[in-house]
């Protein structure tokens, strides 16, 4: 393990790994709705990839309901995510895909909270043309399945409900995060792969979604929490508690994702 550099060391040298993935979100102008804001604050959210779309319209929400605040979201792989904070990457919250990541920073962060949850389908090329009705199908040898990669939360549930089903697989790829599992399949260069519901409902018109049984499926948990360093940490715990609030919890709910 790498030695620890002092705080202003560690943010030097993780700002890079940081910036490259951030998607600034422009603050969105509105009327008073009641909502103070919590004084000027610019917040960088690390979030798992498949929160994307959702916290996209949540950040906007957000915004518009708190002047004052702008935000900033990384996606990515809830492993490259834990990276960064081990890294000491400037941010000031964090959202993972499970709690085994978020676990692993546990002591650079406050106590997390479950904000949502989601399951696994089976997404196929638009109309299904390999015909893919079960998650036996994917043992066919002749099916191109992509998979995430073992160390991401998606690969891990995936490779969890294919191992109680008896069923080998062999992906021709591994992909860093969910997201690019879809990708793949949304190109045509894979034939199926195991994605989170949500994913495939926001490329619903470019793939379809086969249902997977709760009994035989996983179900992934999403923690966040904000982090010990964030220098906004009032405004960071401001955000961390709206997503859980009714106008949070509704566009994570329209978005596809389950209550925690």
């Amino acid at each position: 393990m790498a030695p620890t550099l002092p705080l202003g060391g560690r943010r030097a040298t993780a700002a890079a790994l940081t910036a490259a993935l951030l998607v600034p979100l422009a603050a969105c102008s509105g009327g008073d709705d009641g909502n103070a804001p919590a004084g000027d604050a610019e917040l960088t959210v690390l979030a798992a990839a498949s929160l994307t779309d959702a916290f996209k319209t949540a950040g906007a929400a957000y915004e518009k309901a708190h002047p004052g605040t702008k935000l900033s979201f990384s996606f990515a792989g809830s492993q490259e995510l834990v990276a960064q904070v081990s890294q000491g990457s400037p941010a000031d919250v964090l959202v993972t895909a499970d709690t085994k990541s978020m676990d692993k920073v546990k002591a650079d962060t406050g106590t997390p909270v479950v904000i949502a949850t989601n399951r696994l389908v089976i997404a196929t090329g638009e109309g299904n043309p390999h015909e893919v009705d079960d998650l036996k199908d994917l043992g066919d040898p002749k099916l191109k399945v992509v998979l995430a990669a073992p160390e991401v939360p998606a690969g891990k549930y995936s490779r969890q409900i294919l191992e109680k089903e008896g069923i080998a697989v062999k992906p021709v790829s591994q992909e860093p995060n969910v997201r690019a599992v879809l990708g793949k399949v949304e190109l045509g260069e894979a034939d199926a792969g195991l994605v989170y519901r949500t994913d495939a409902a926001s490329a619903a018109d470019k793939v379809d979604a086969v249902e997977i049984p709760d009994d035989r499926n996983a179900v992934a948990s999403y923690p966040a929490a904000t982090l010990k360093d964030s220098e906004n940490a009032g405004a960071a715990a401001a955000f961390v508690t709206w997503l859980t609030s009714a106008e949070g919890q509704e566009i994570l709910r329209d978005a596809g994702f389950q209550k925690p």
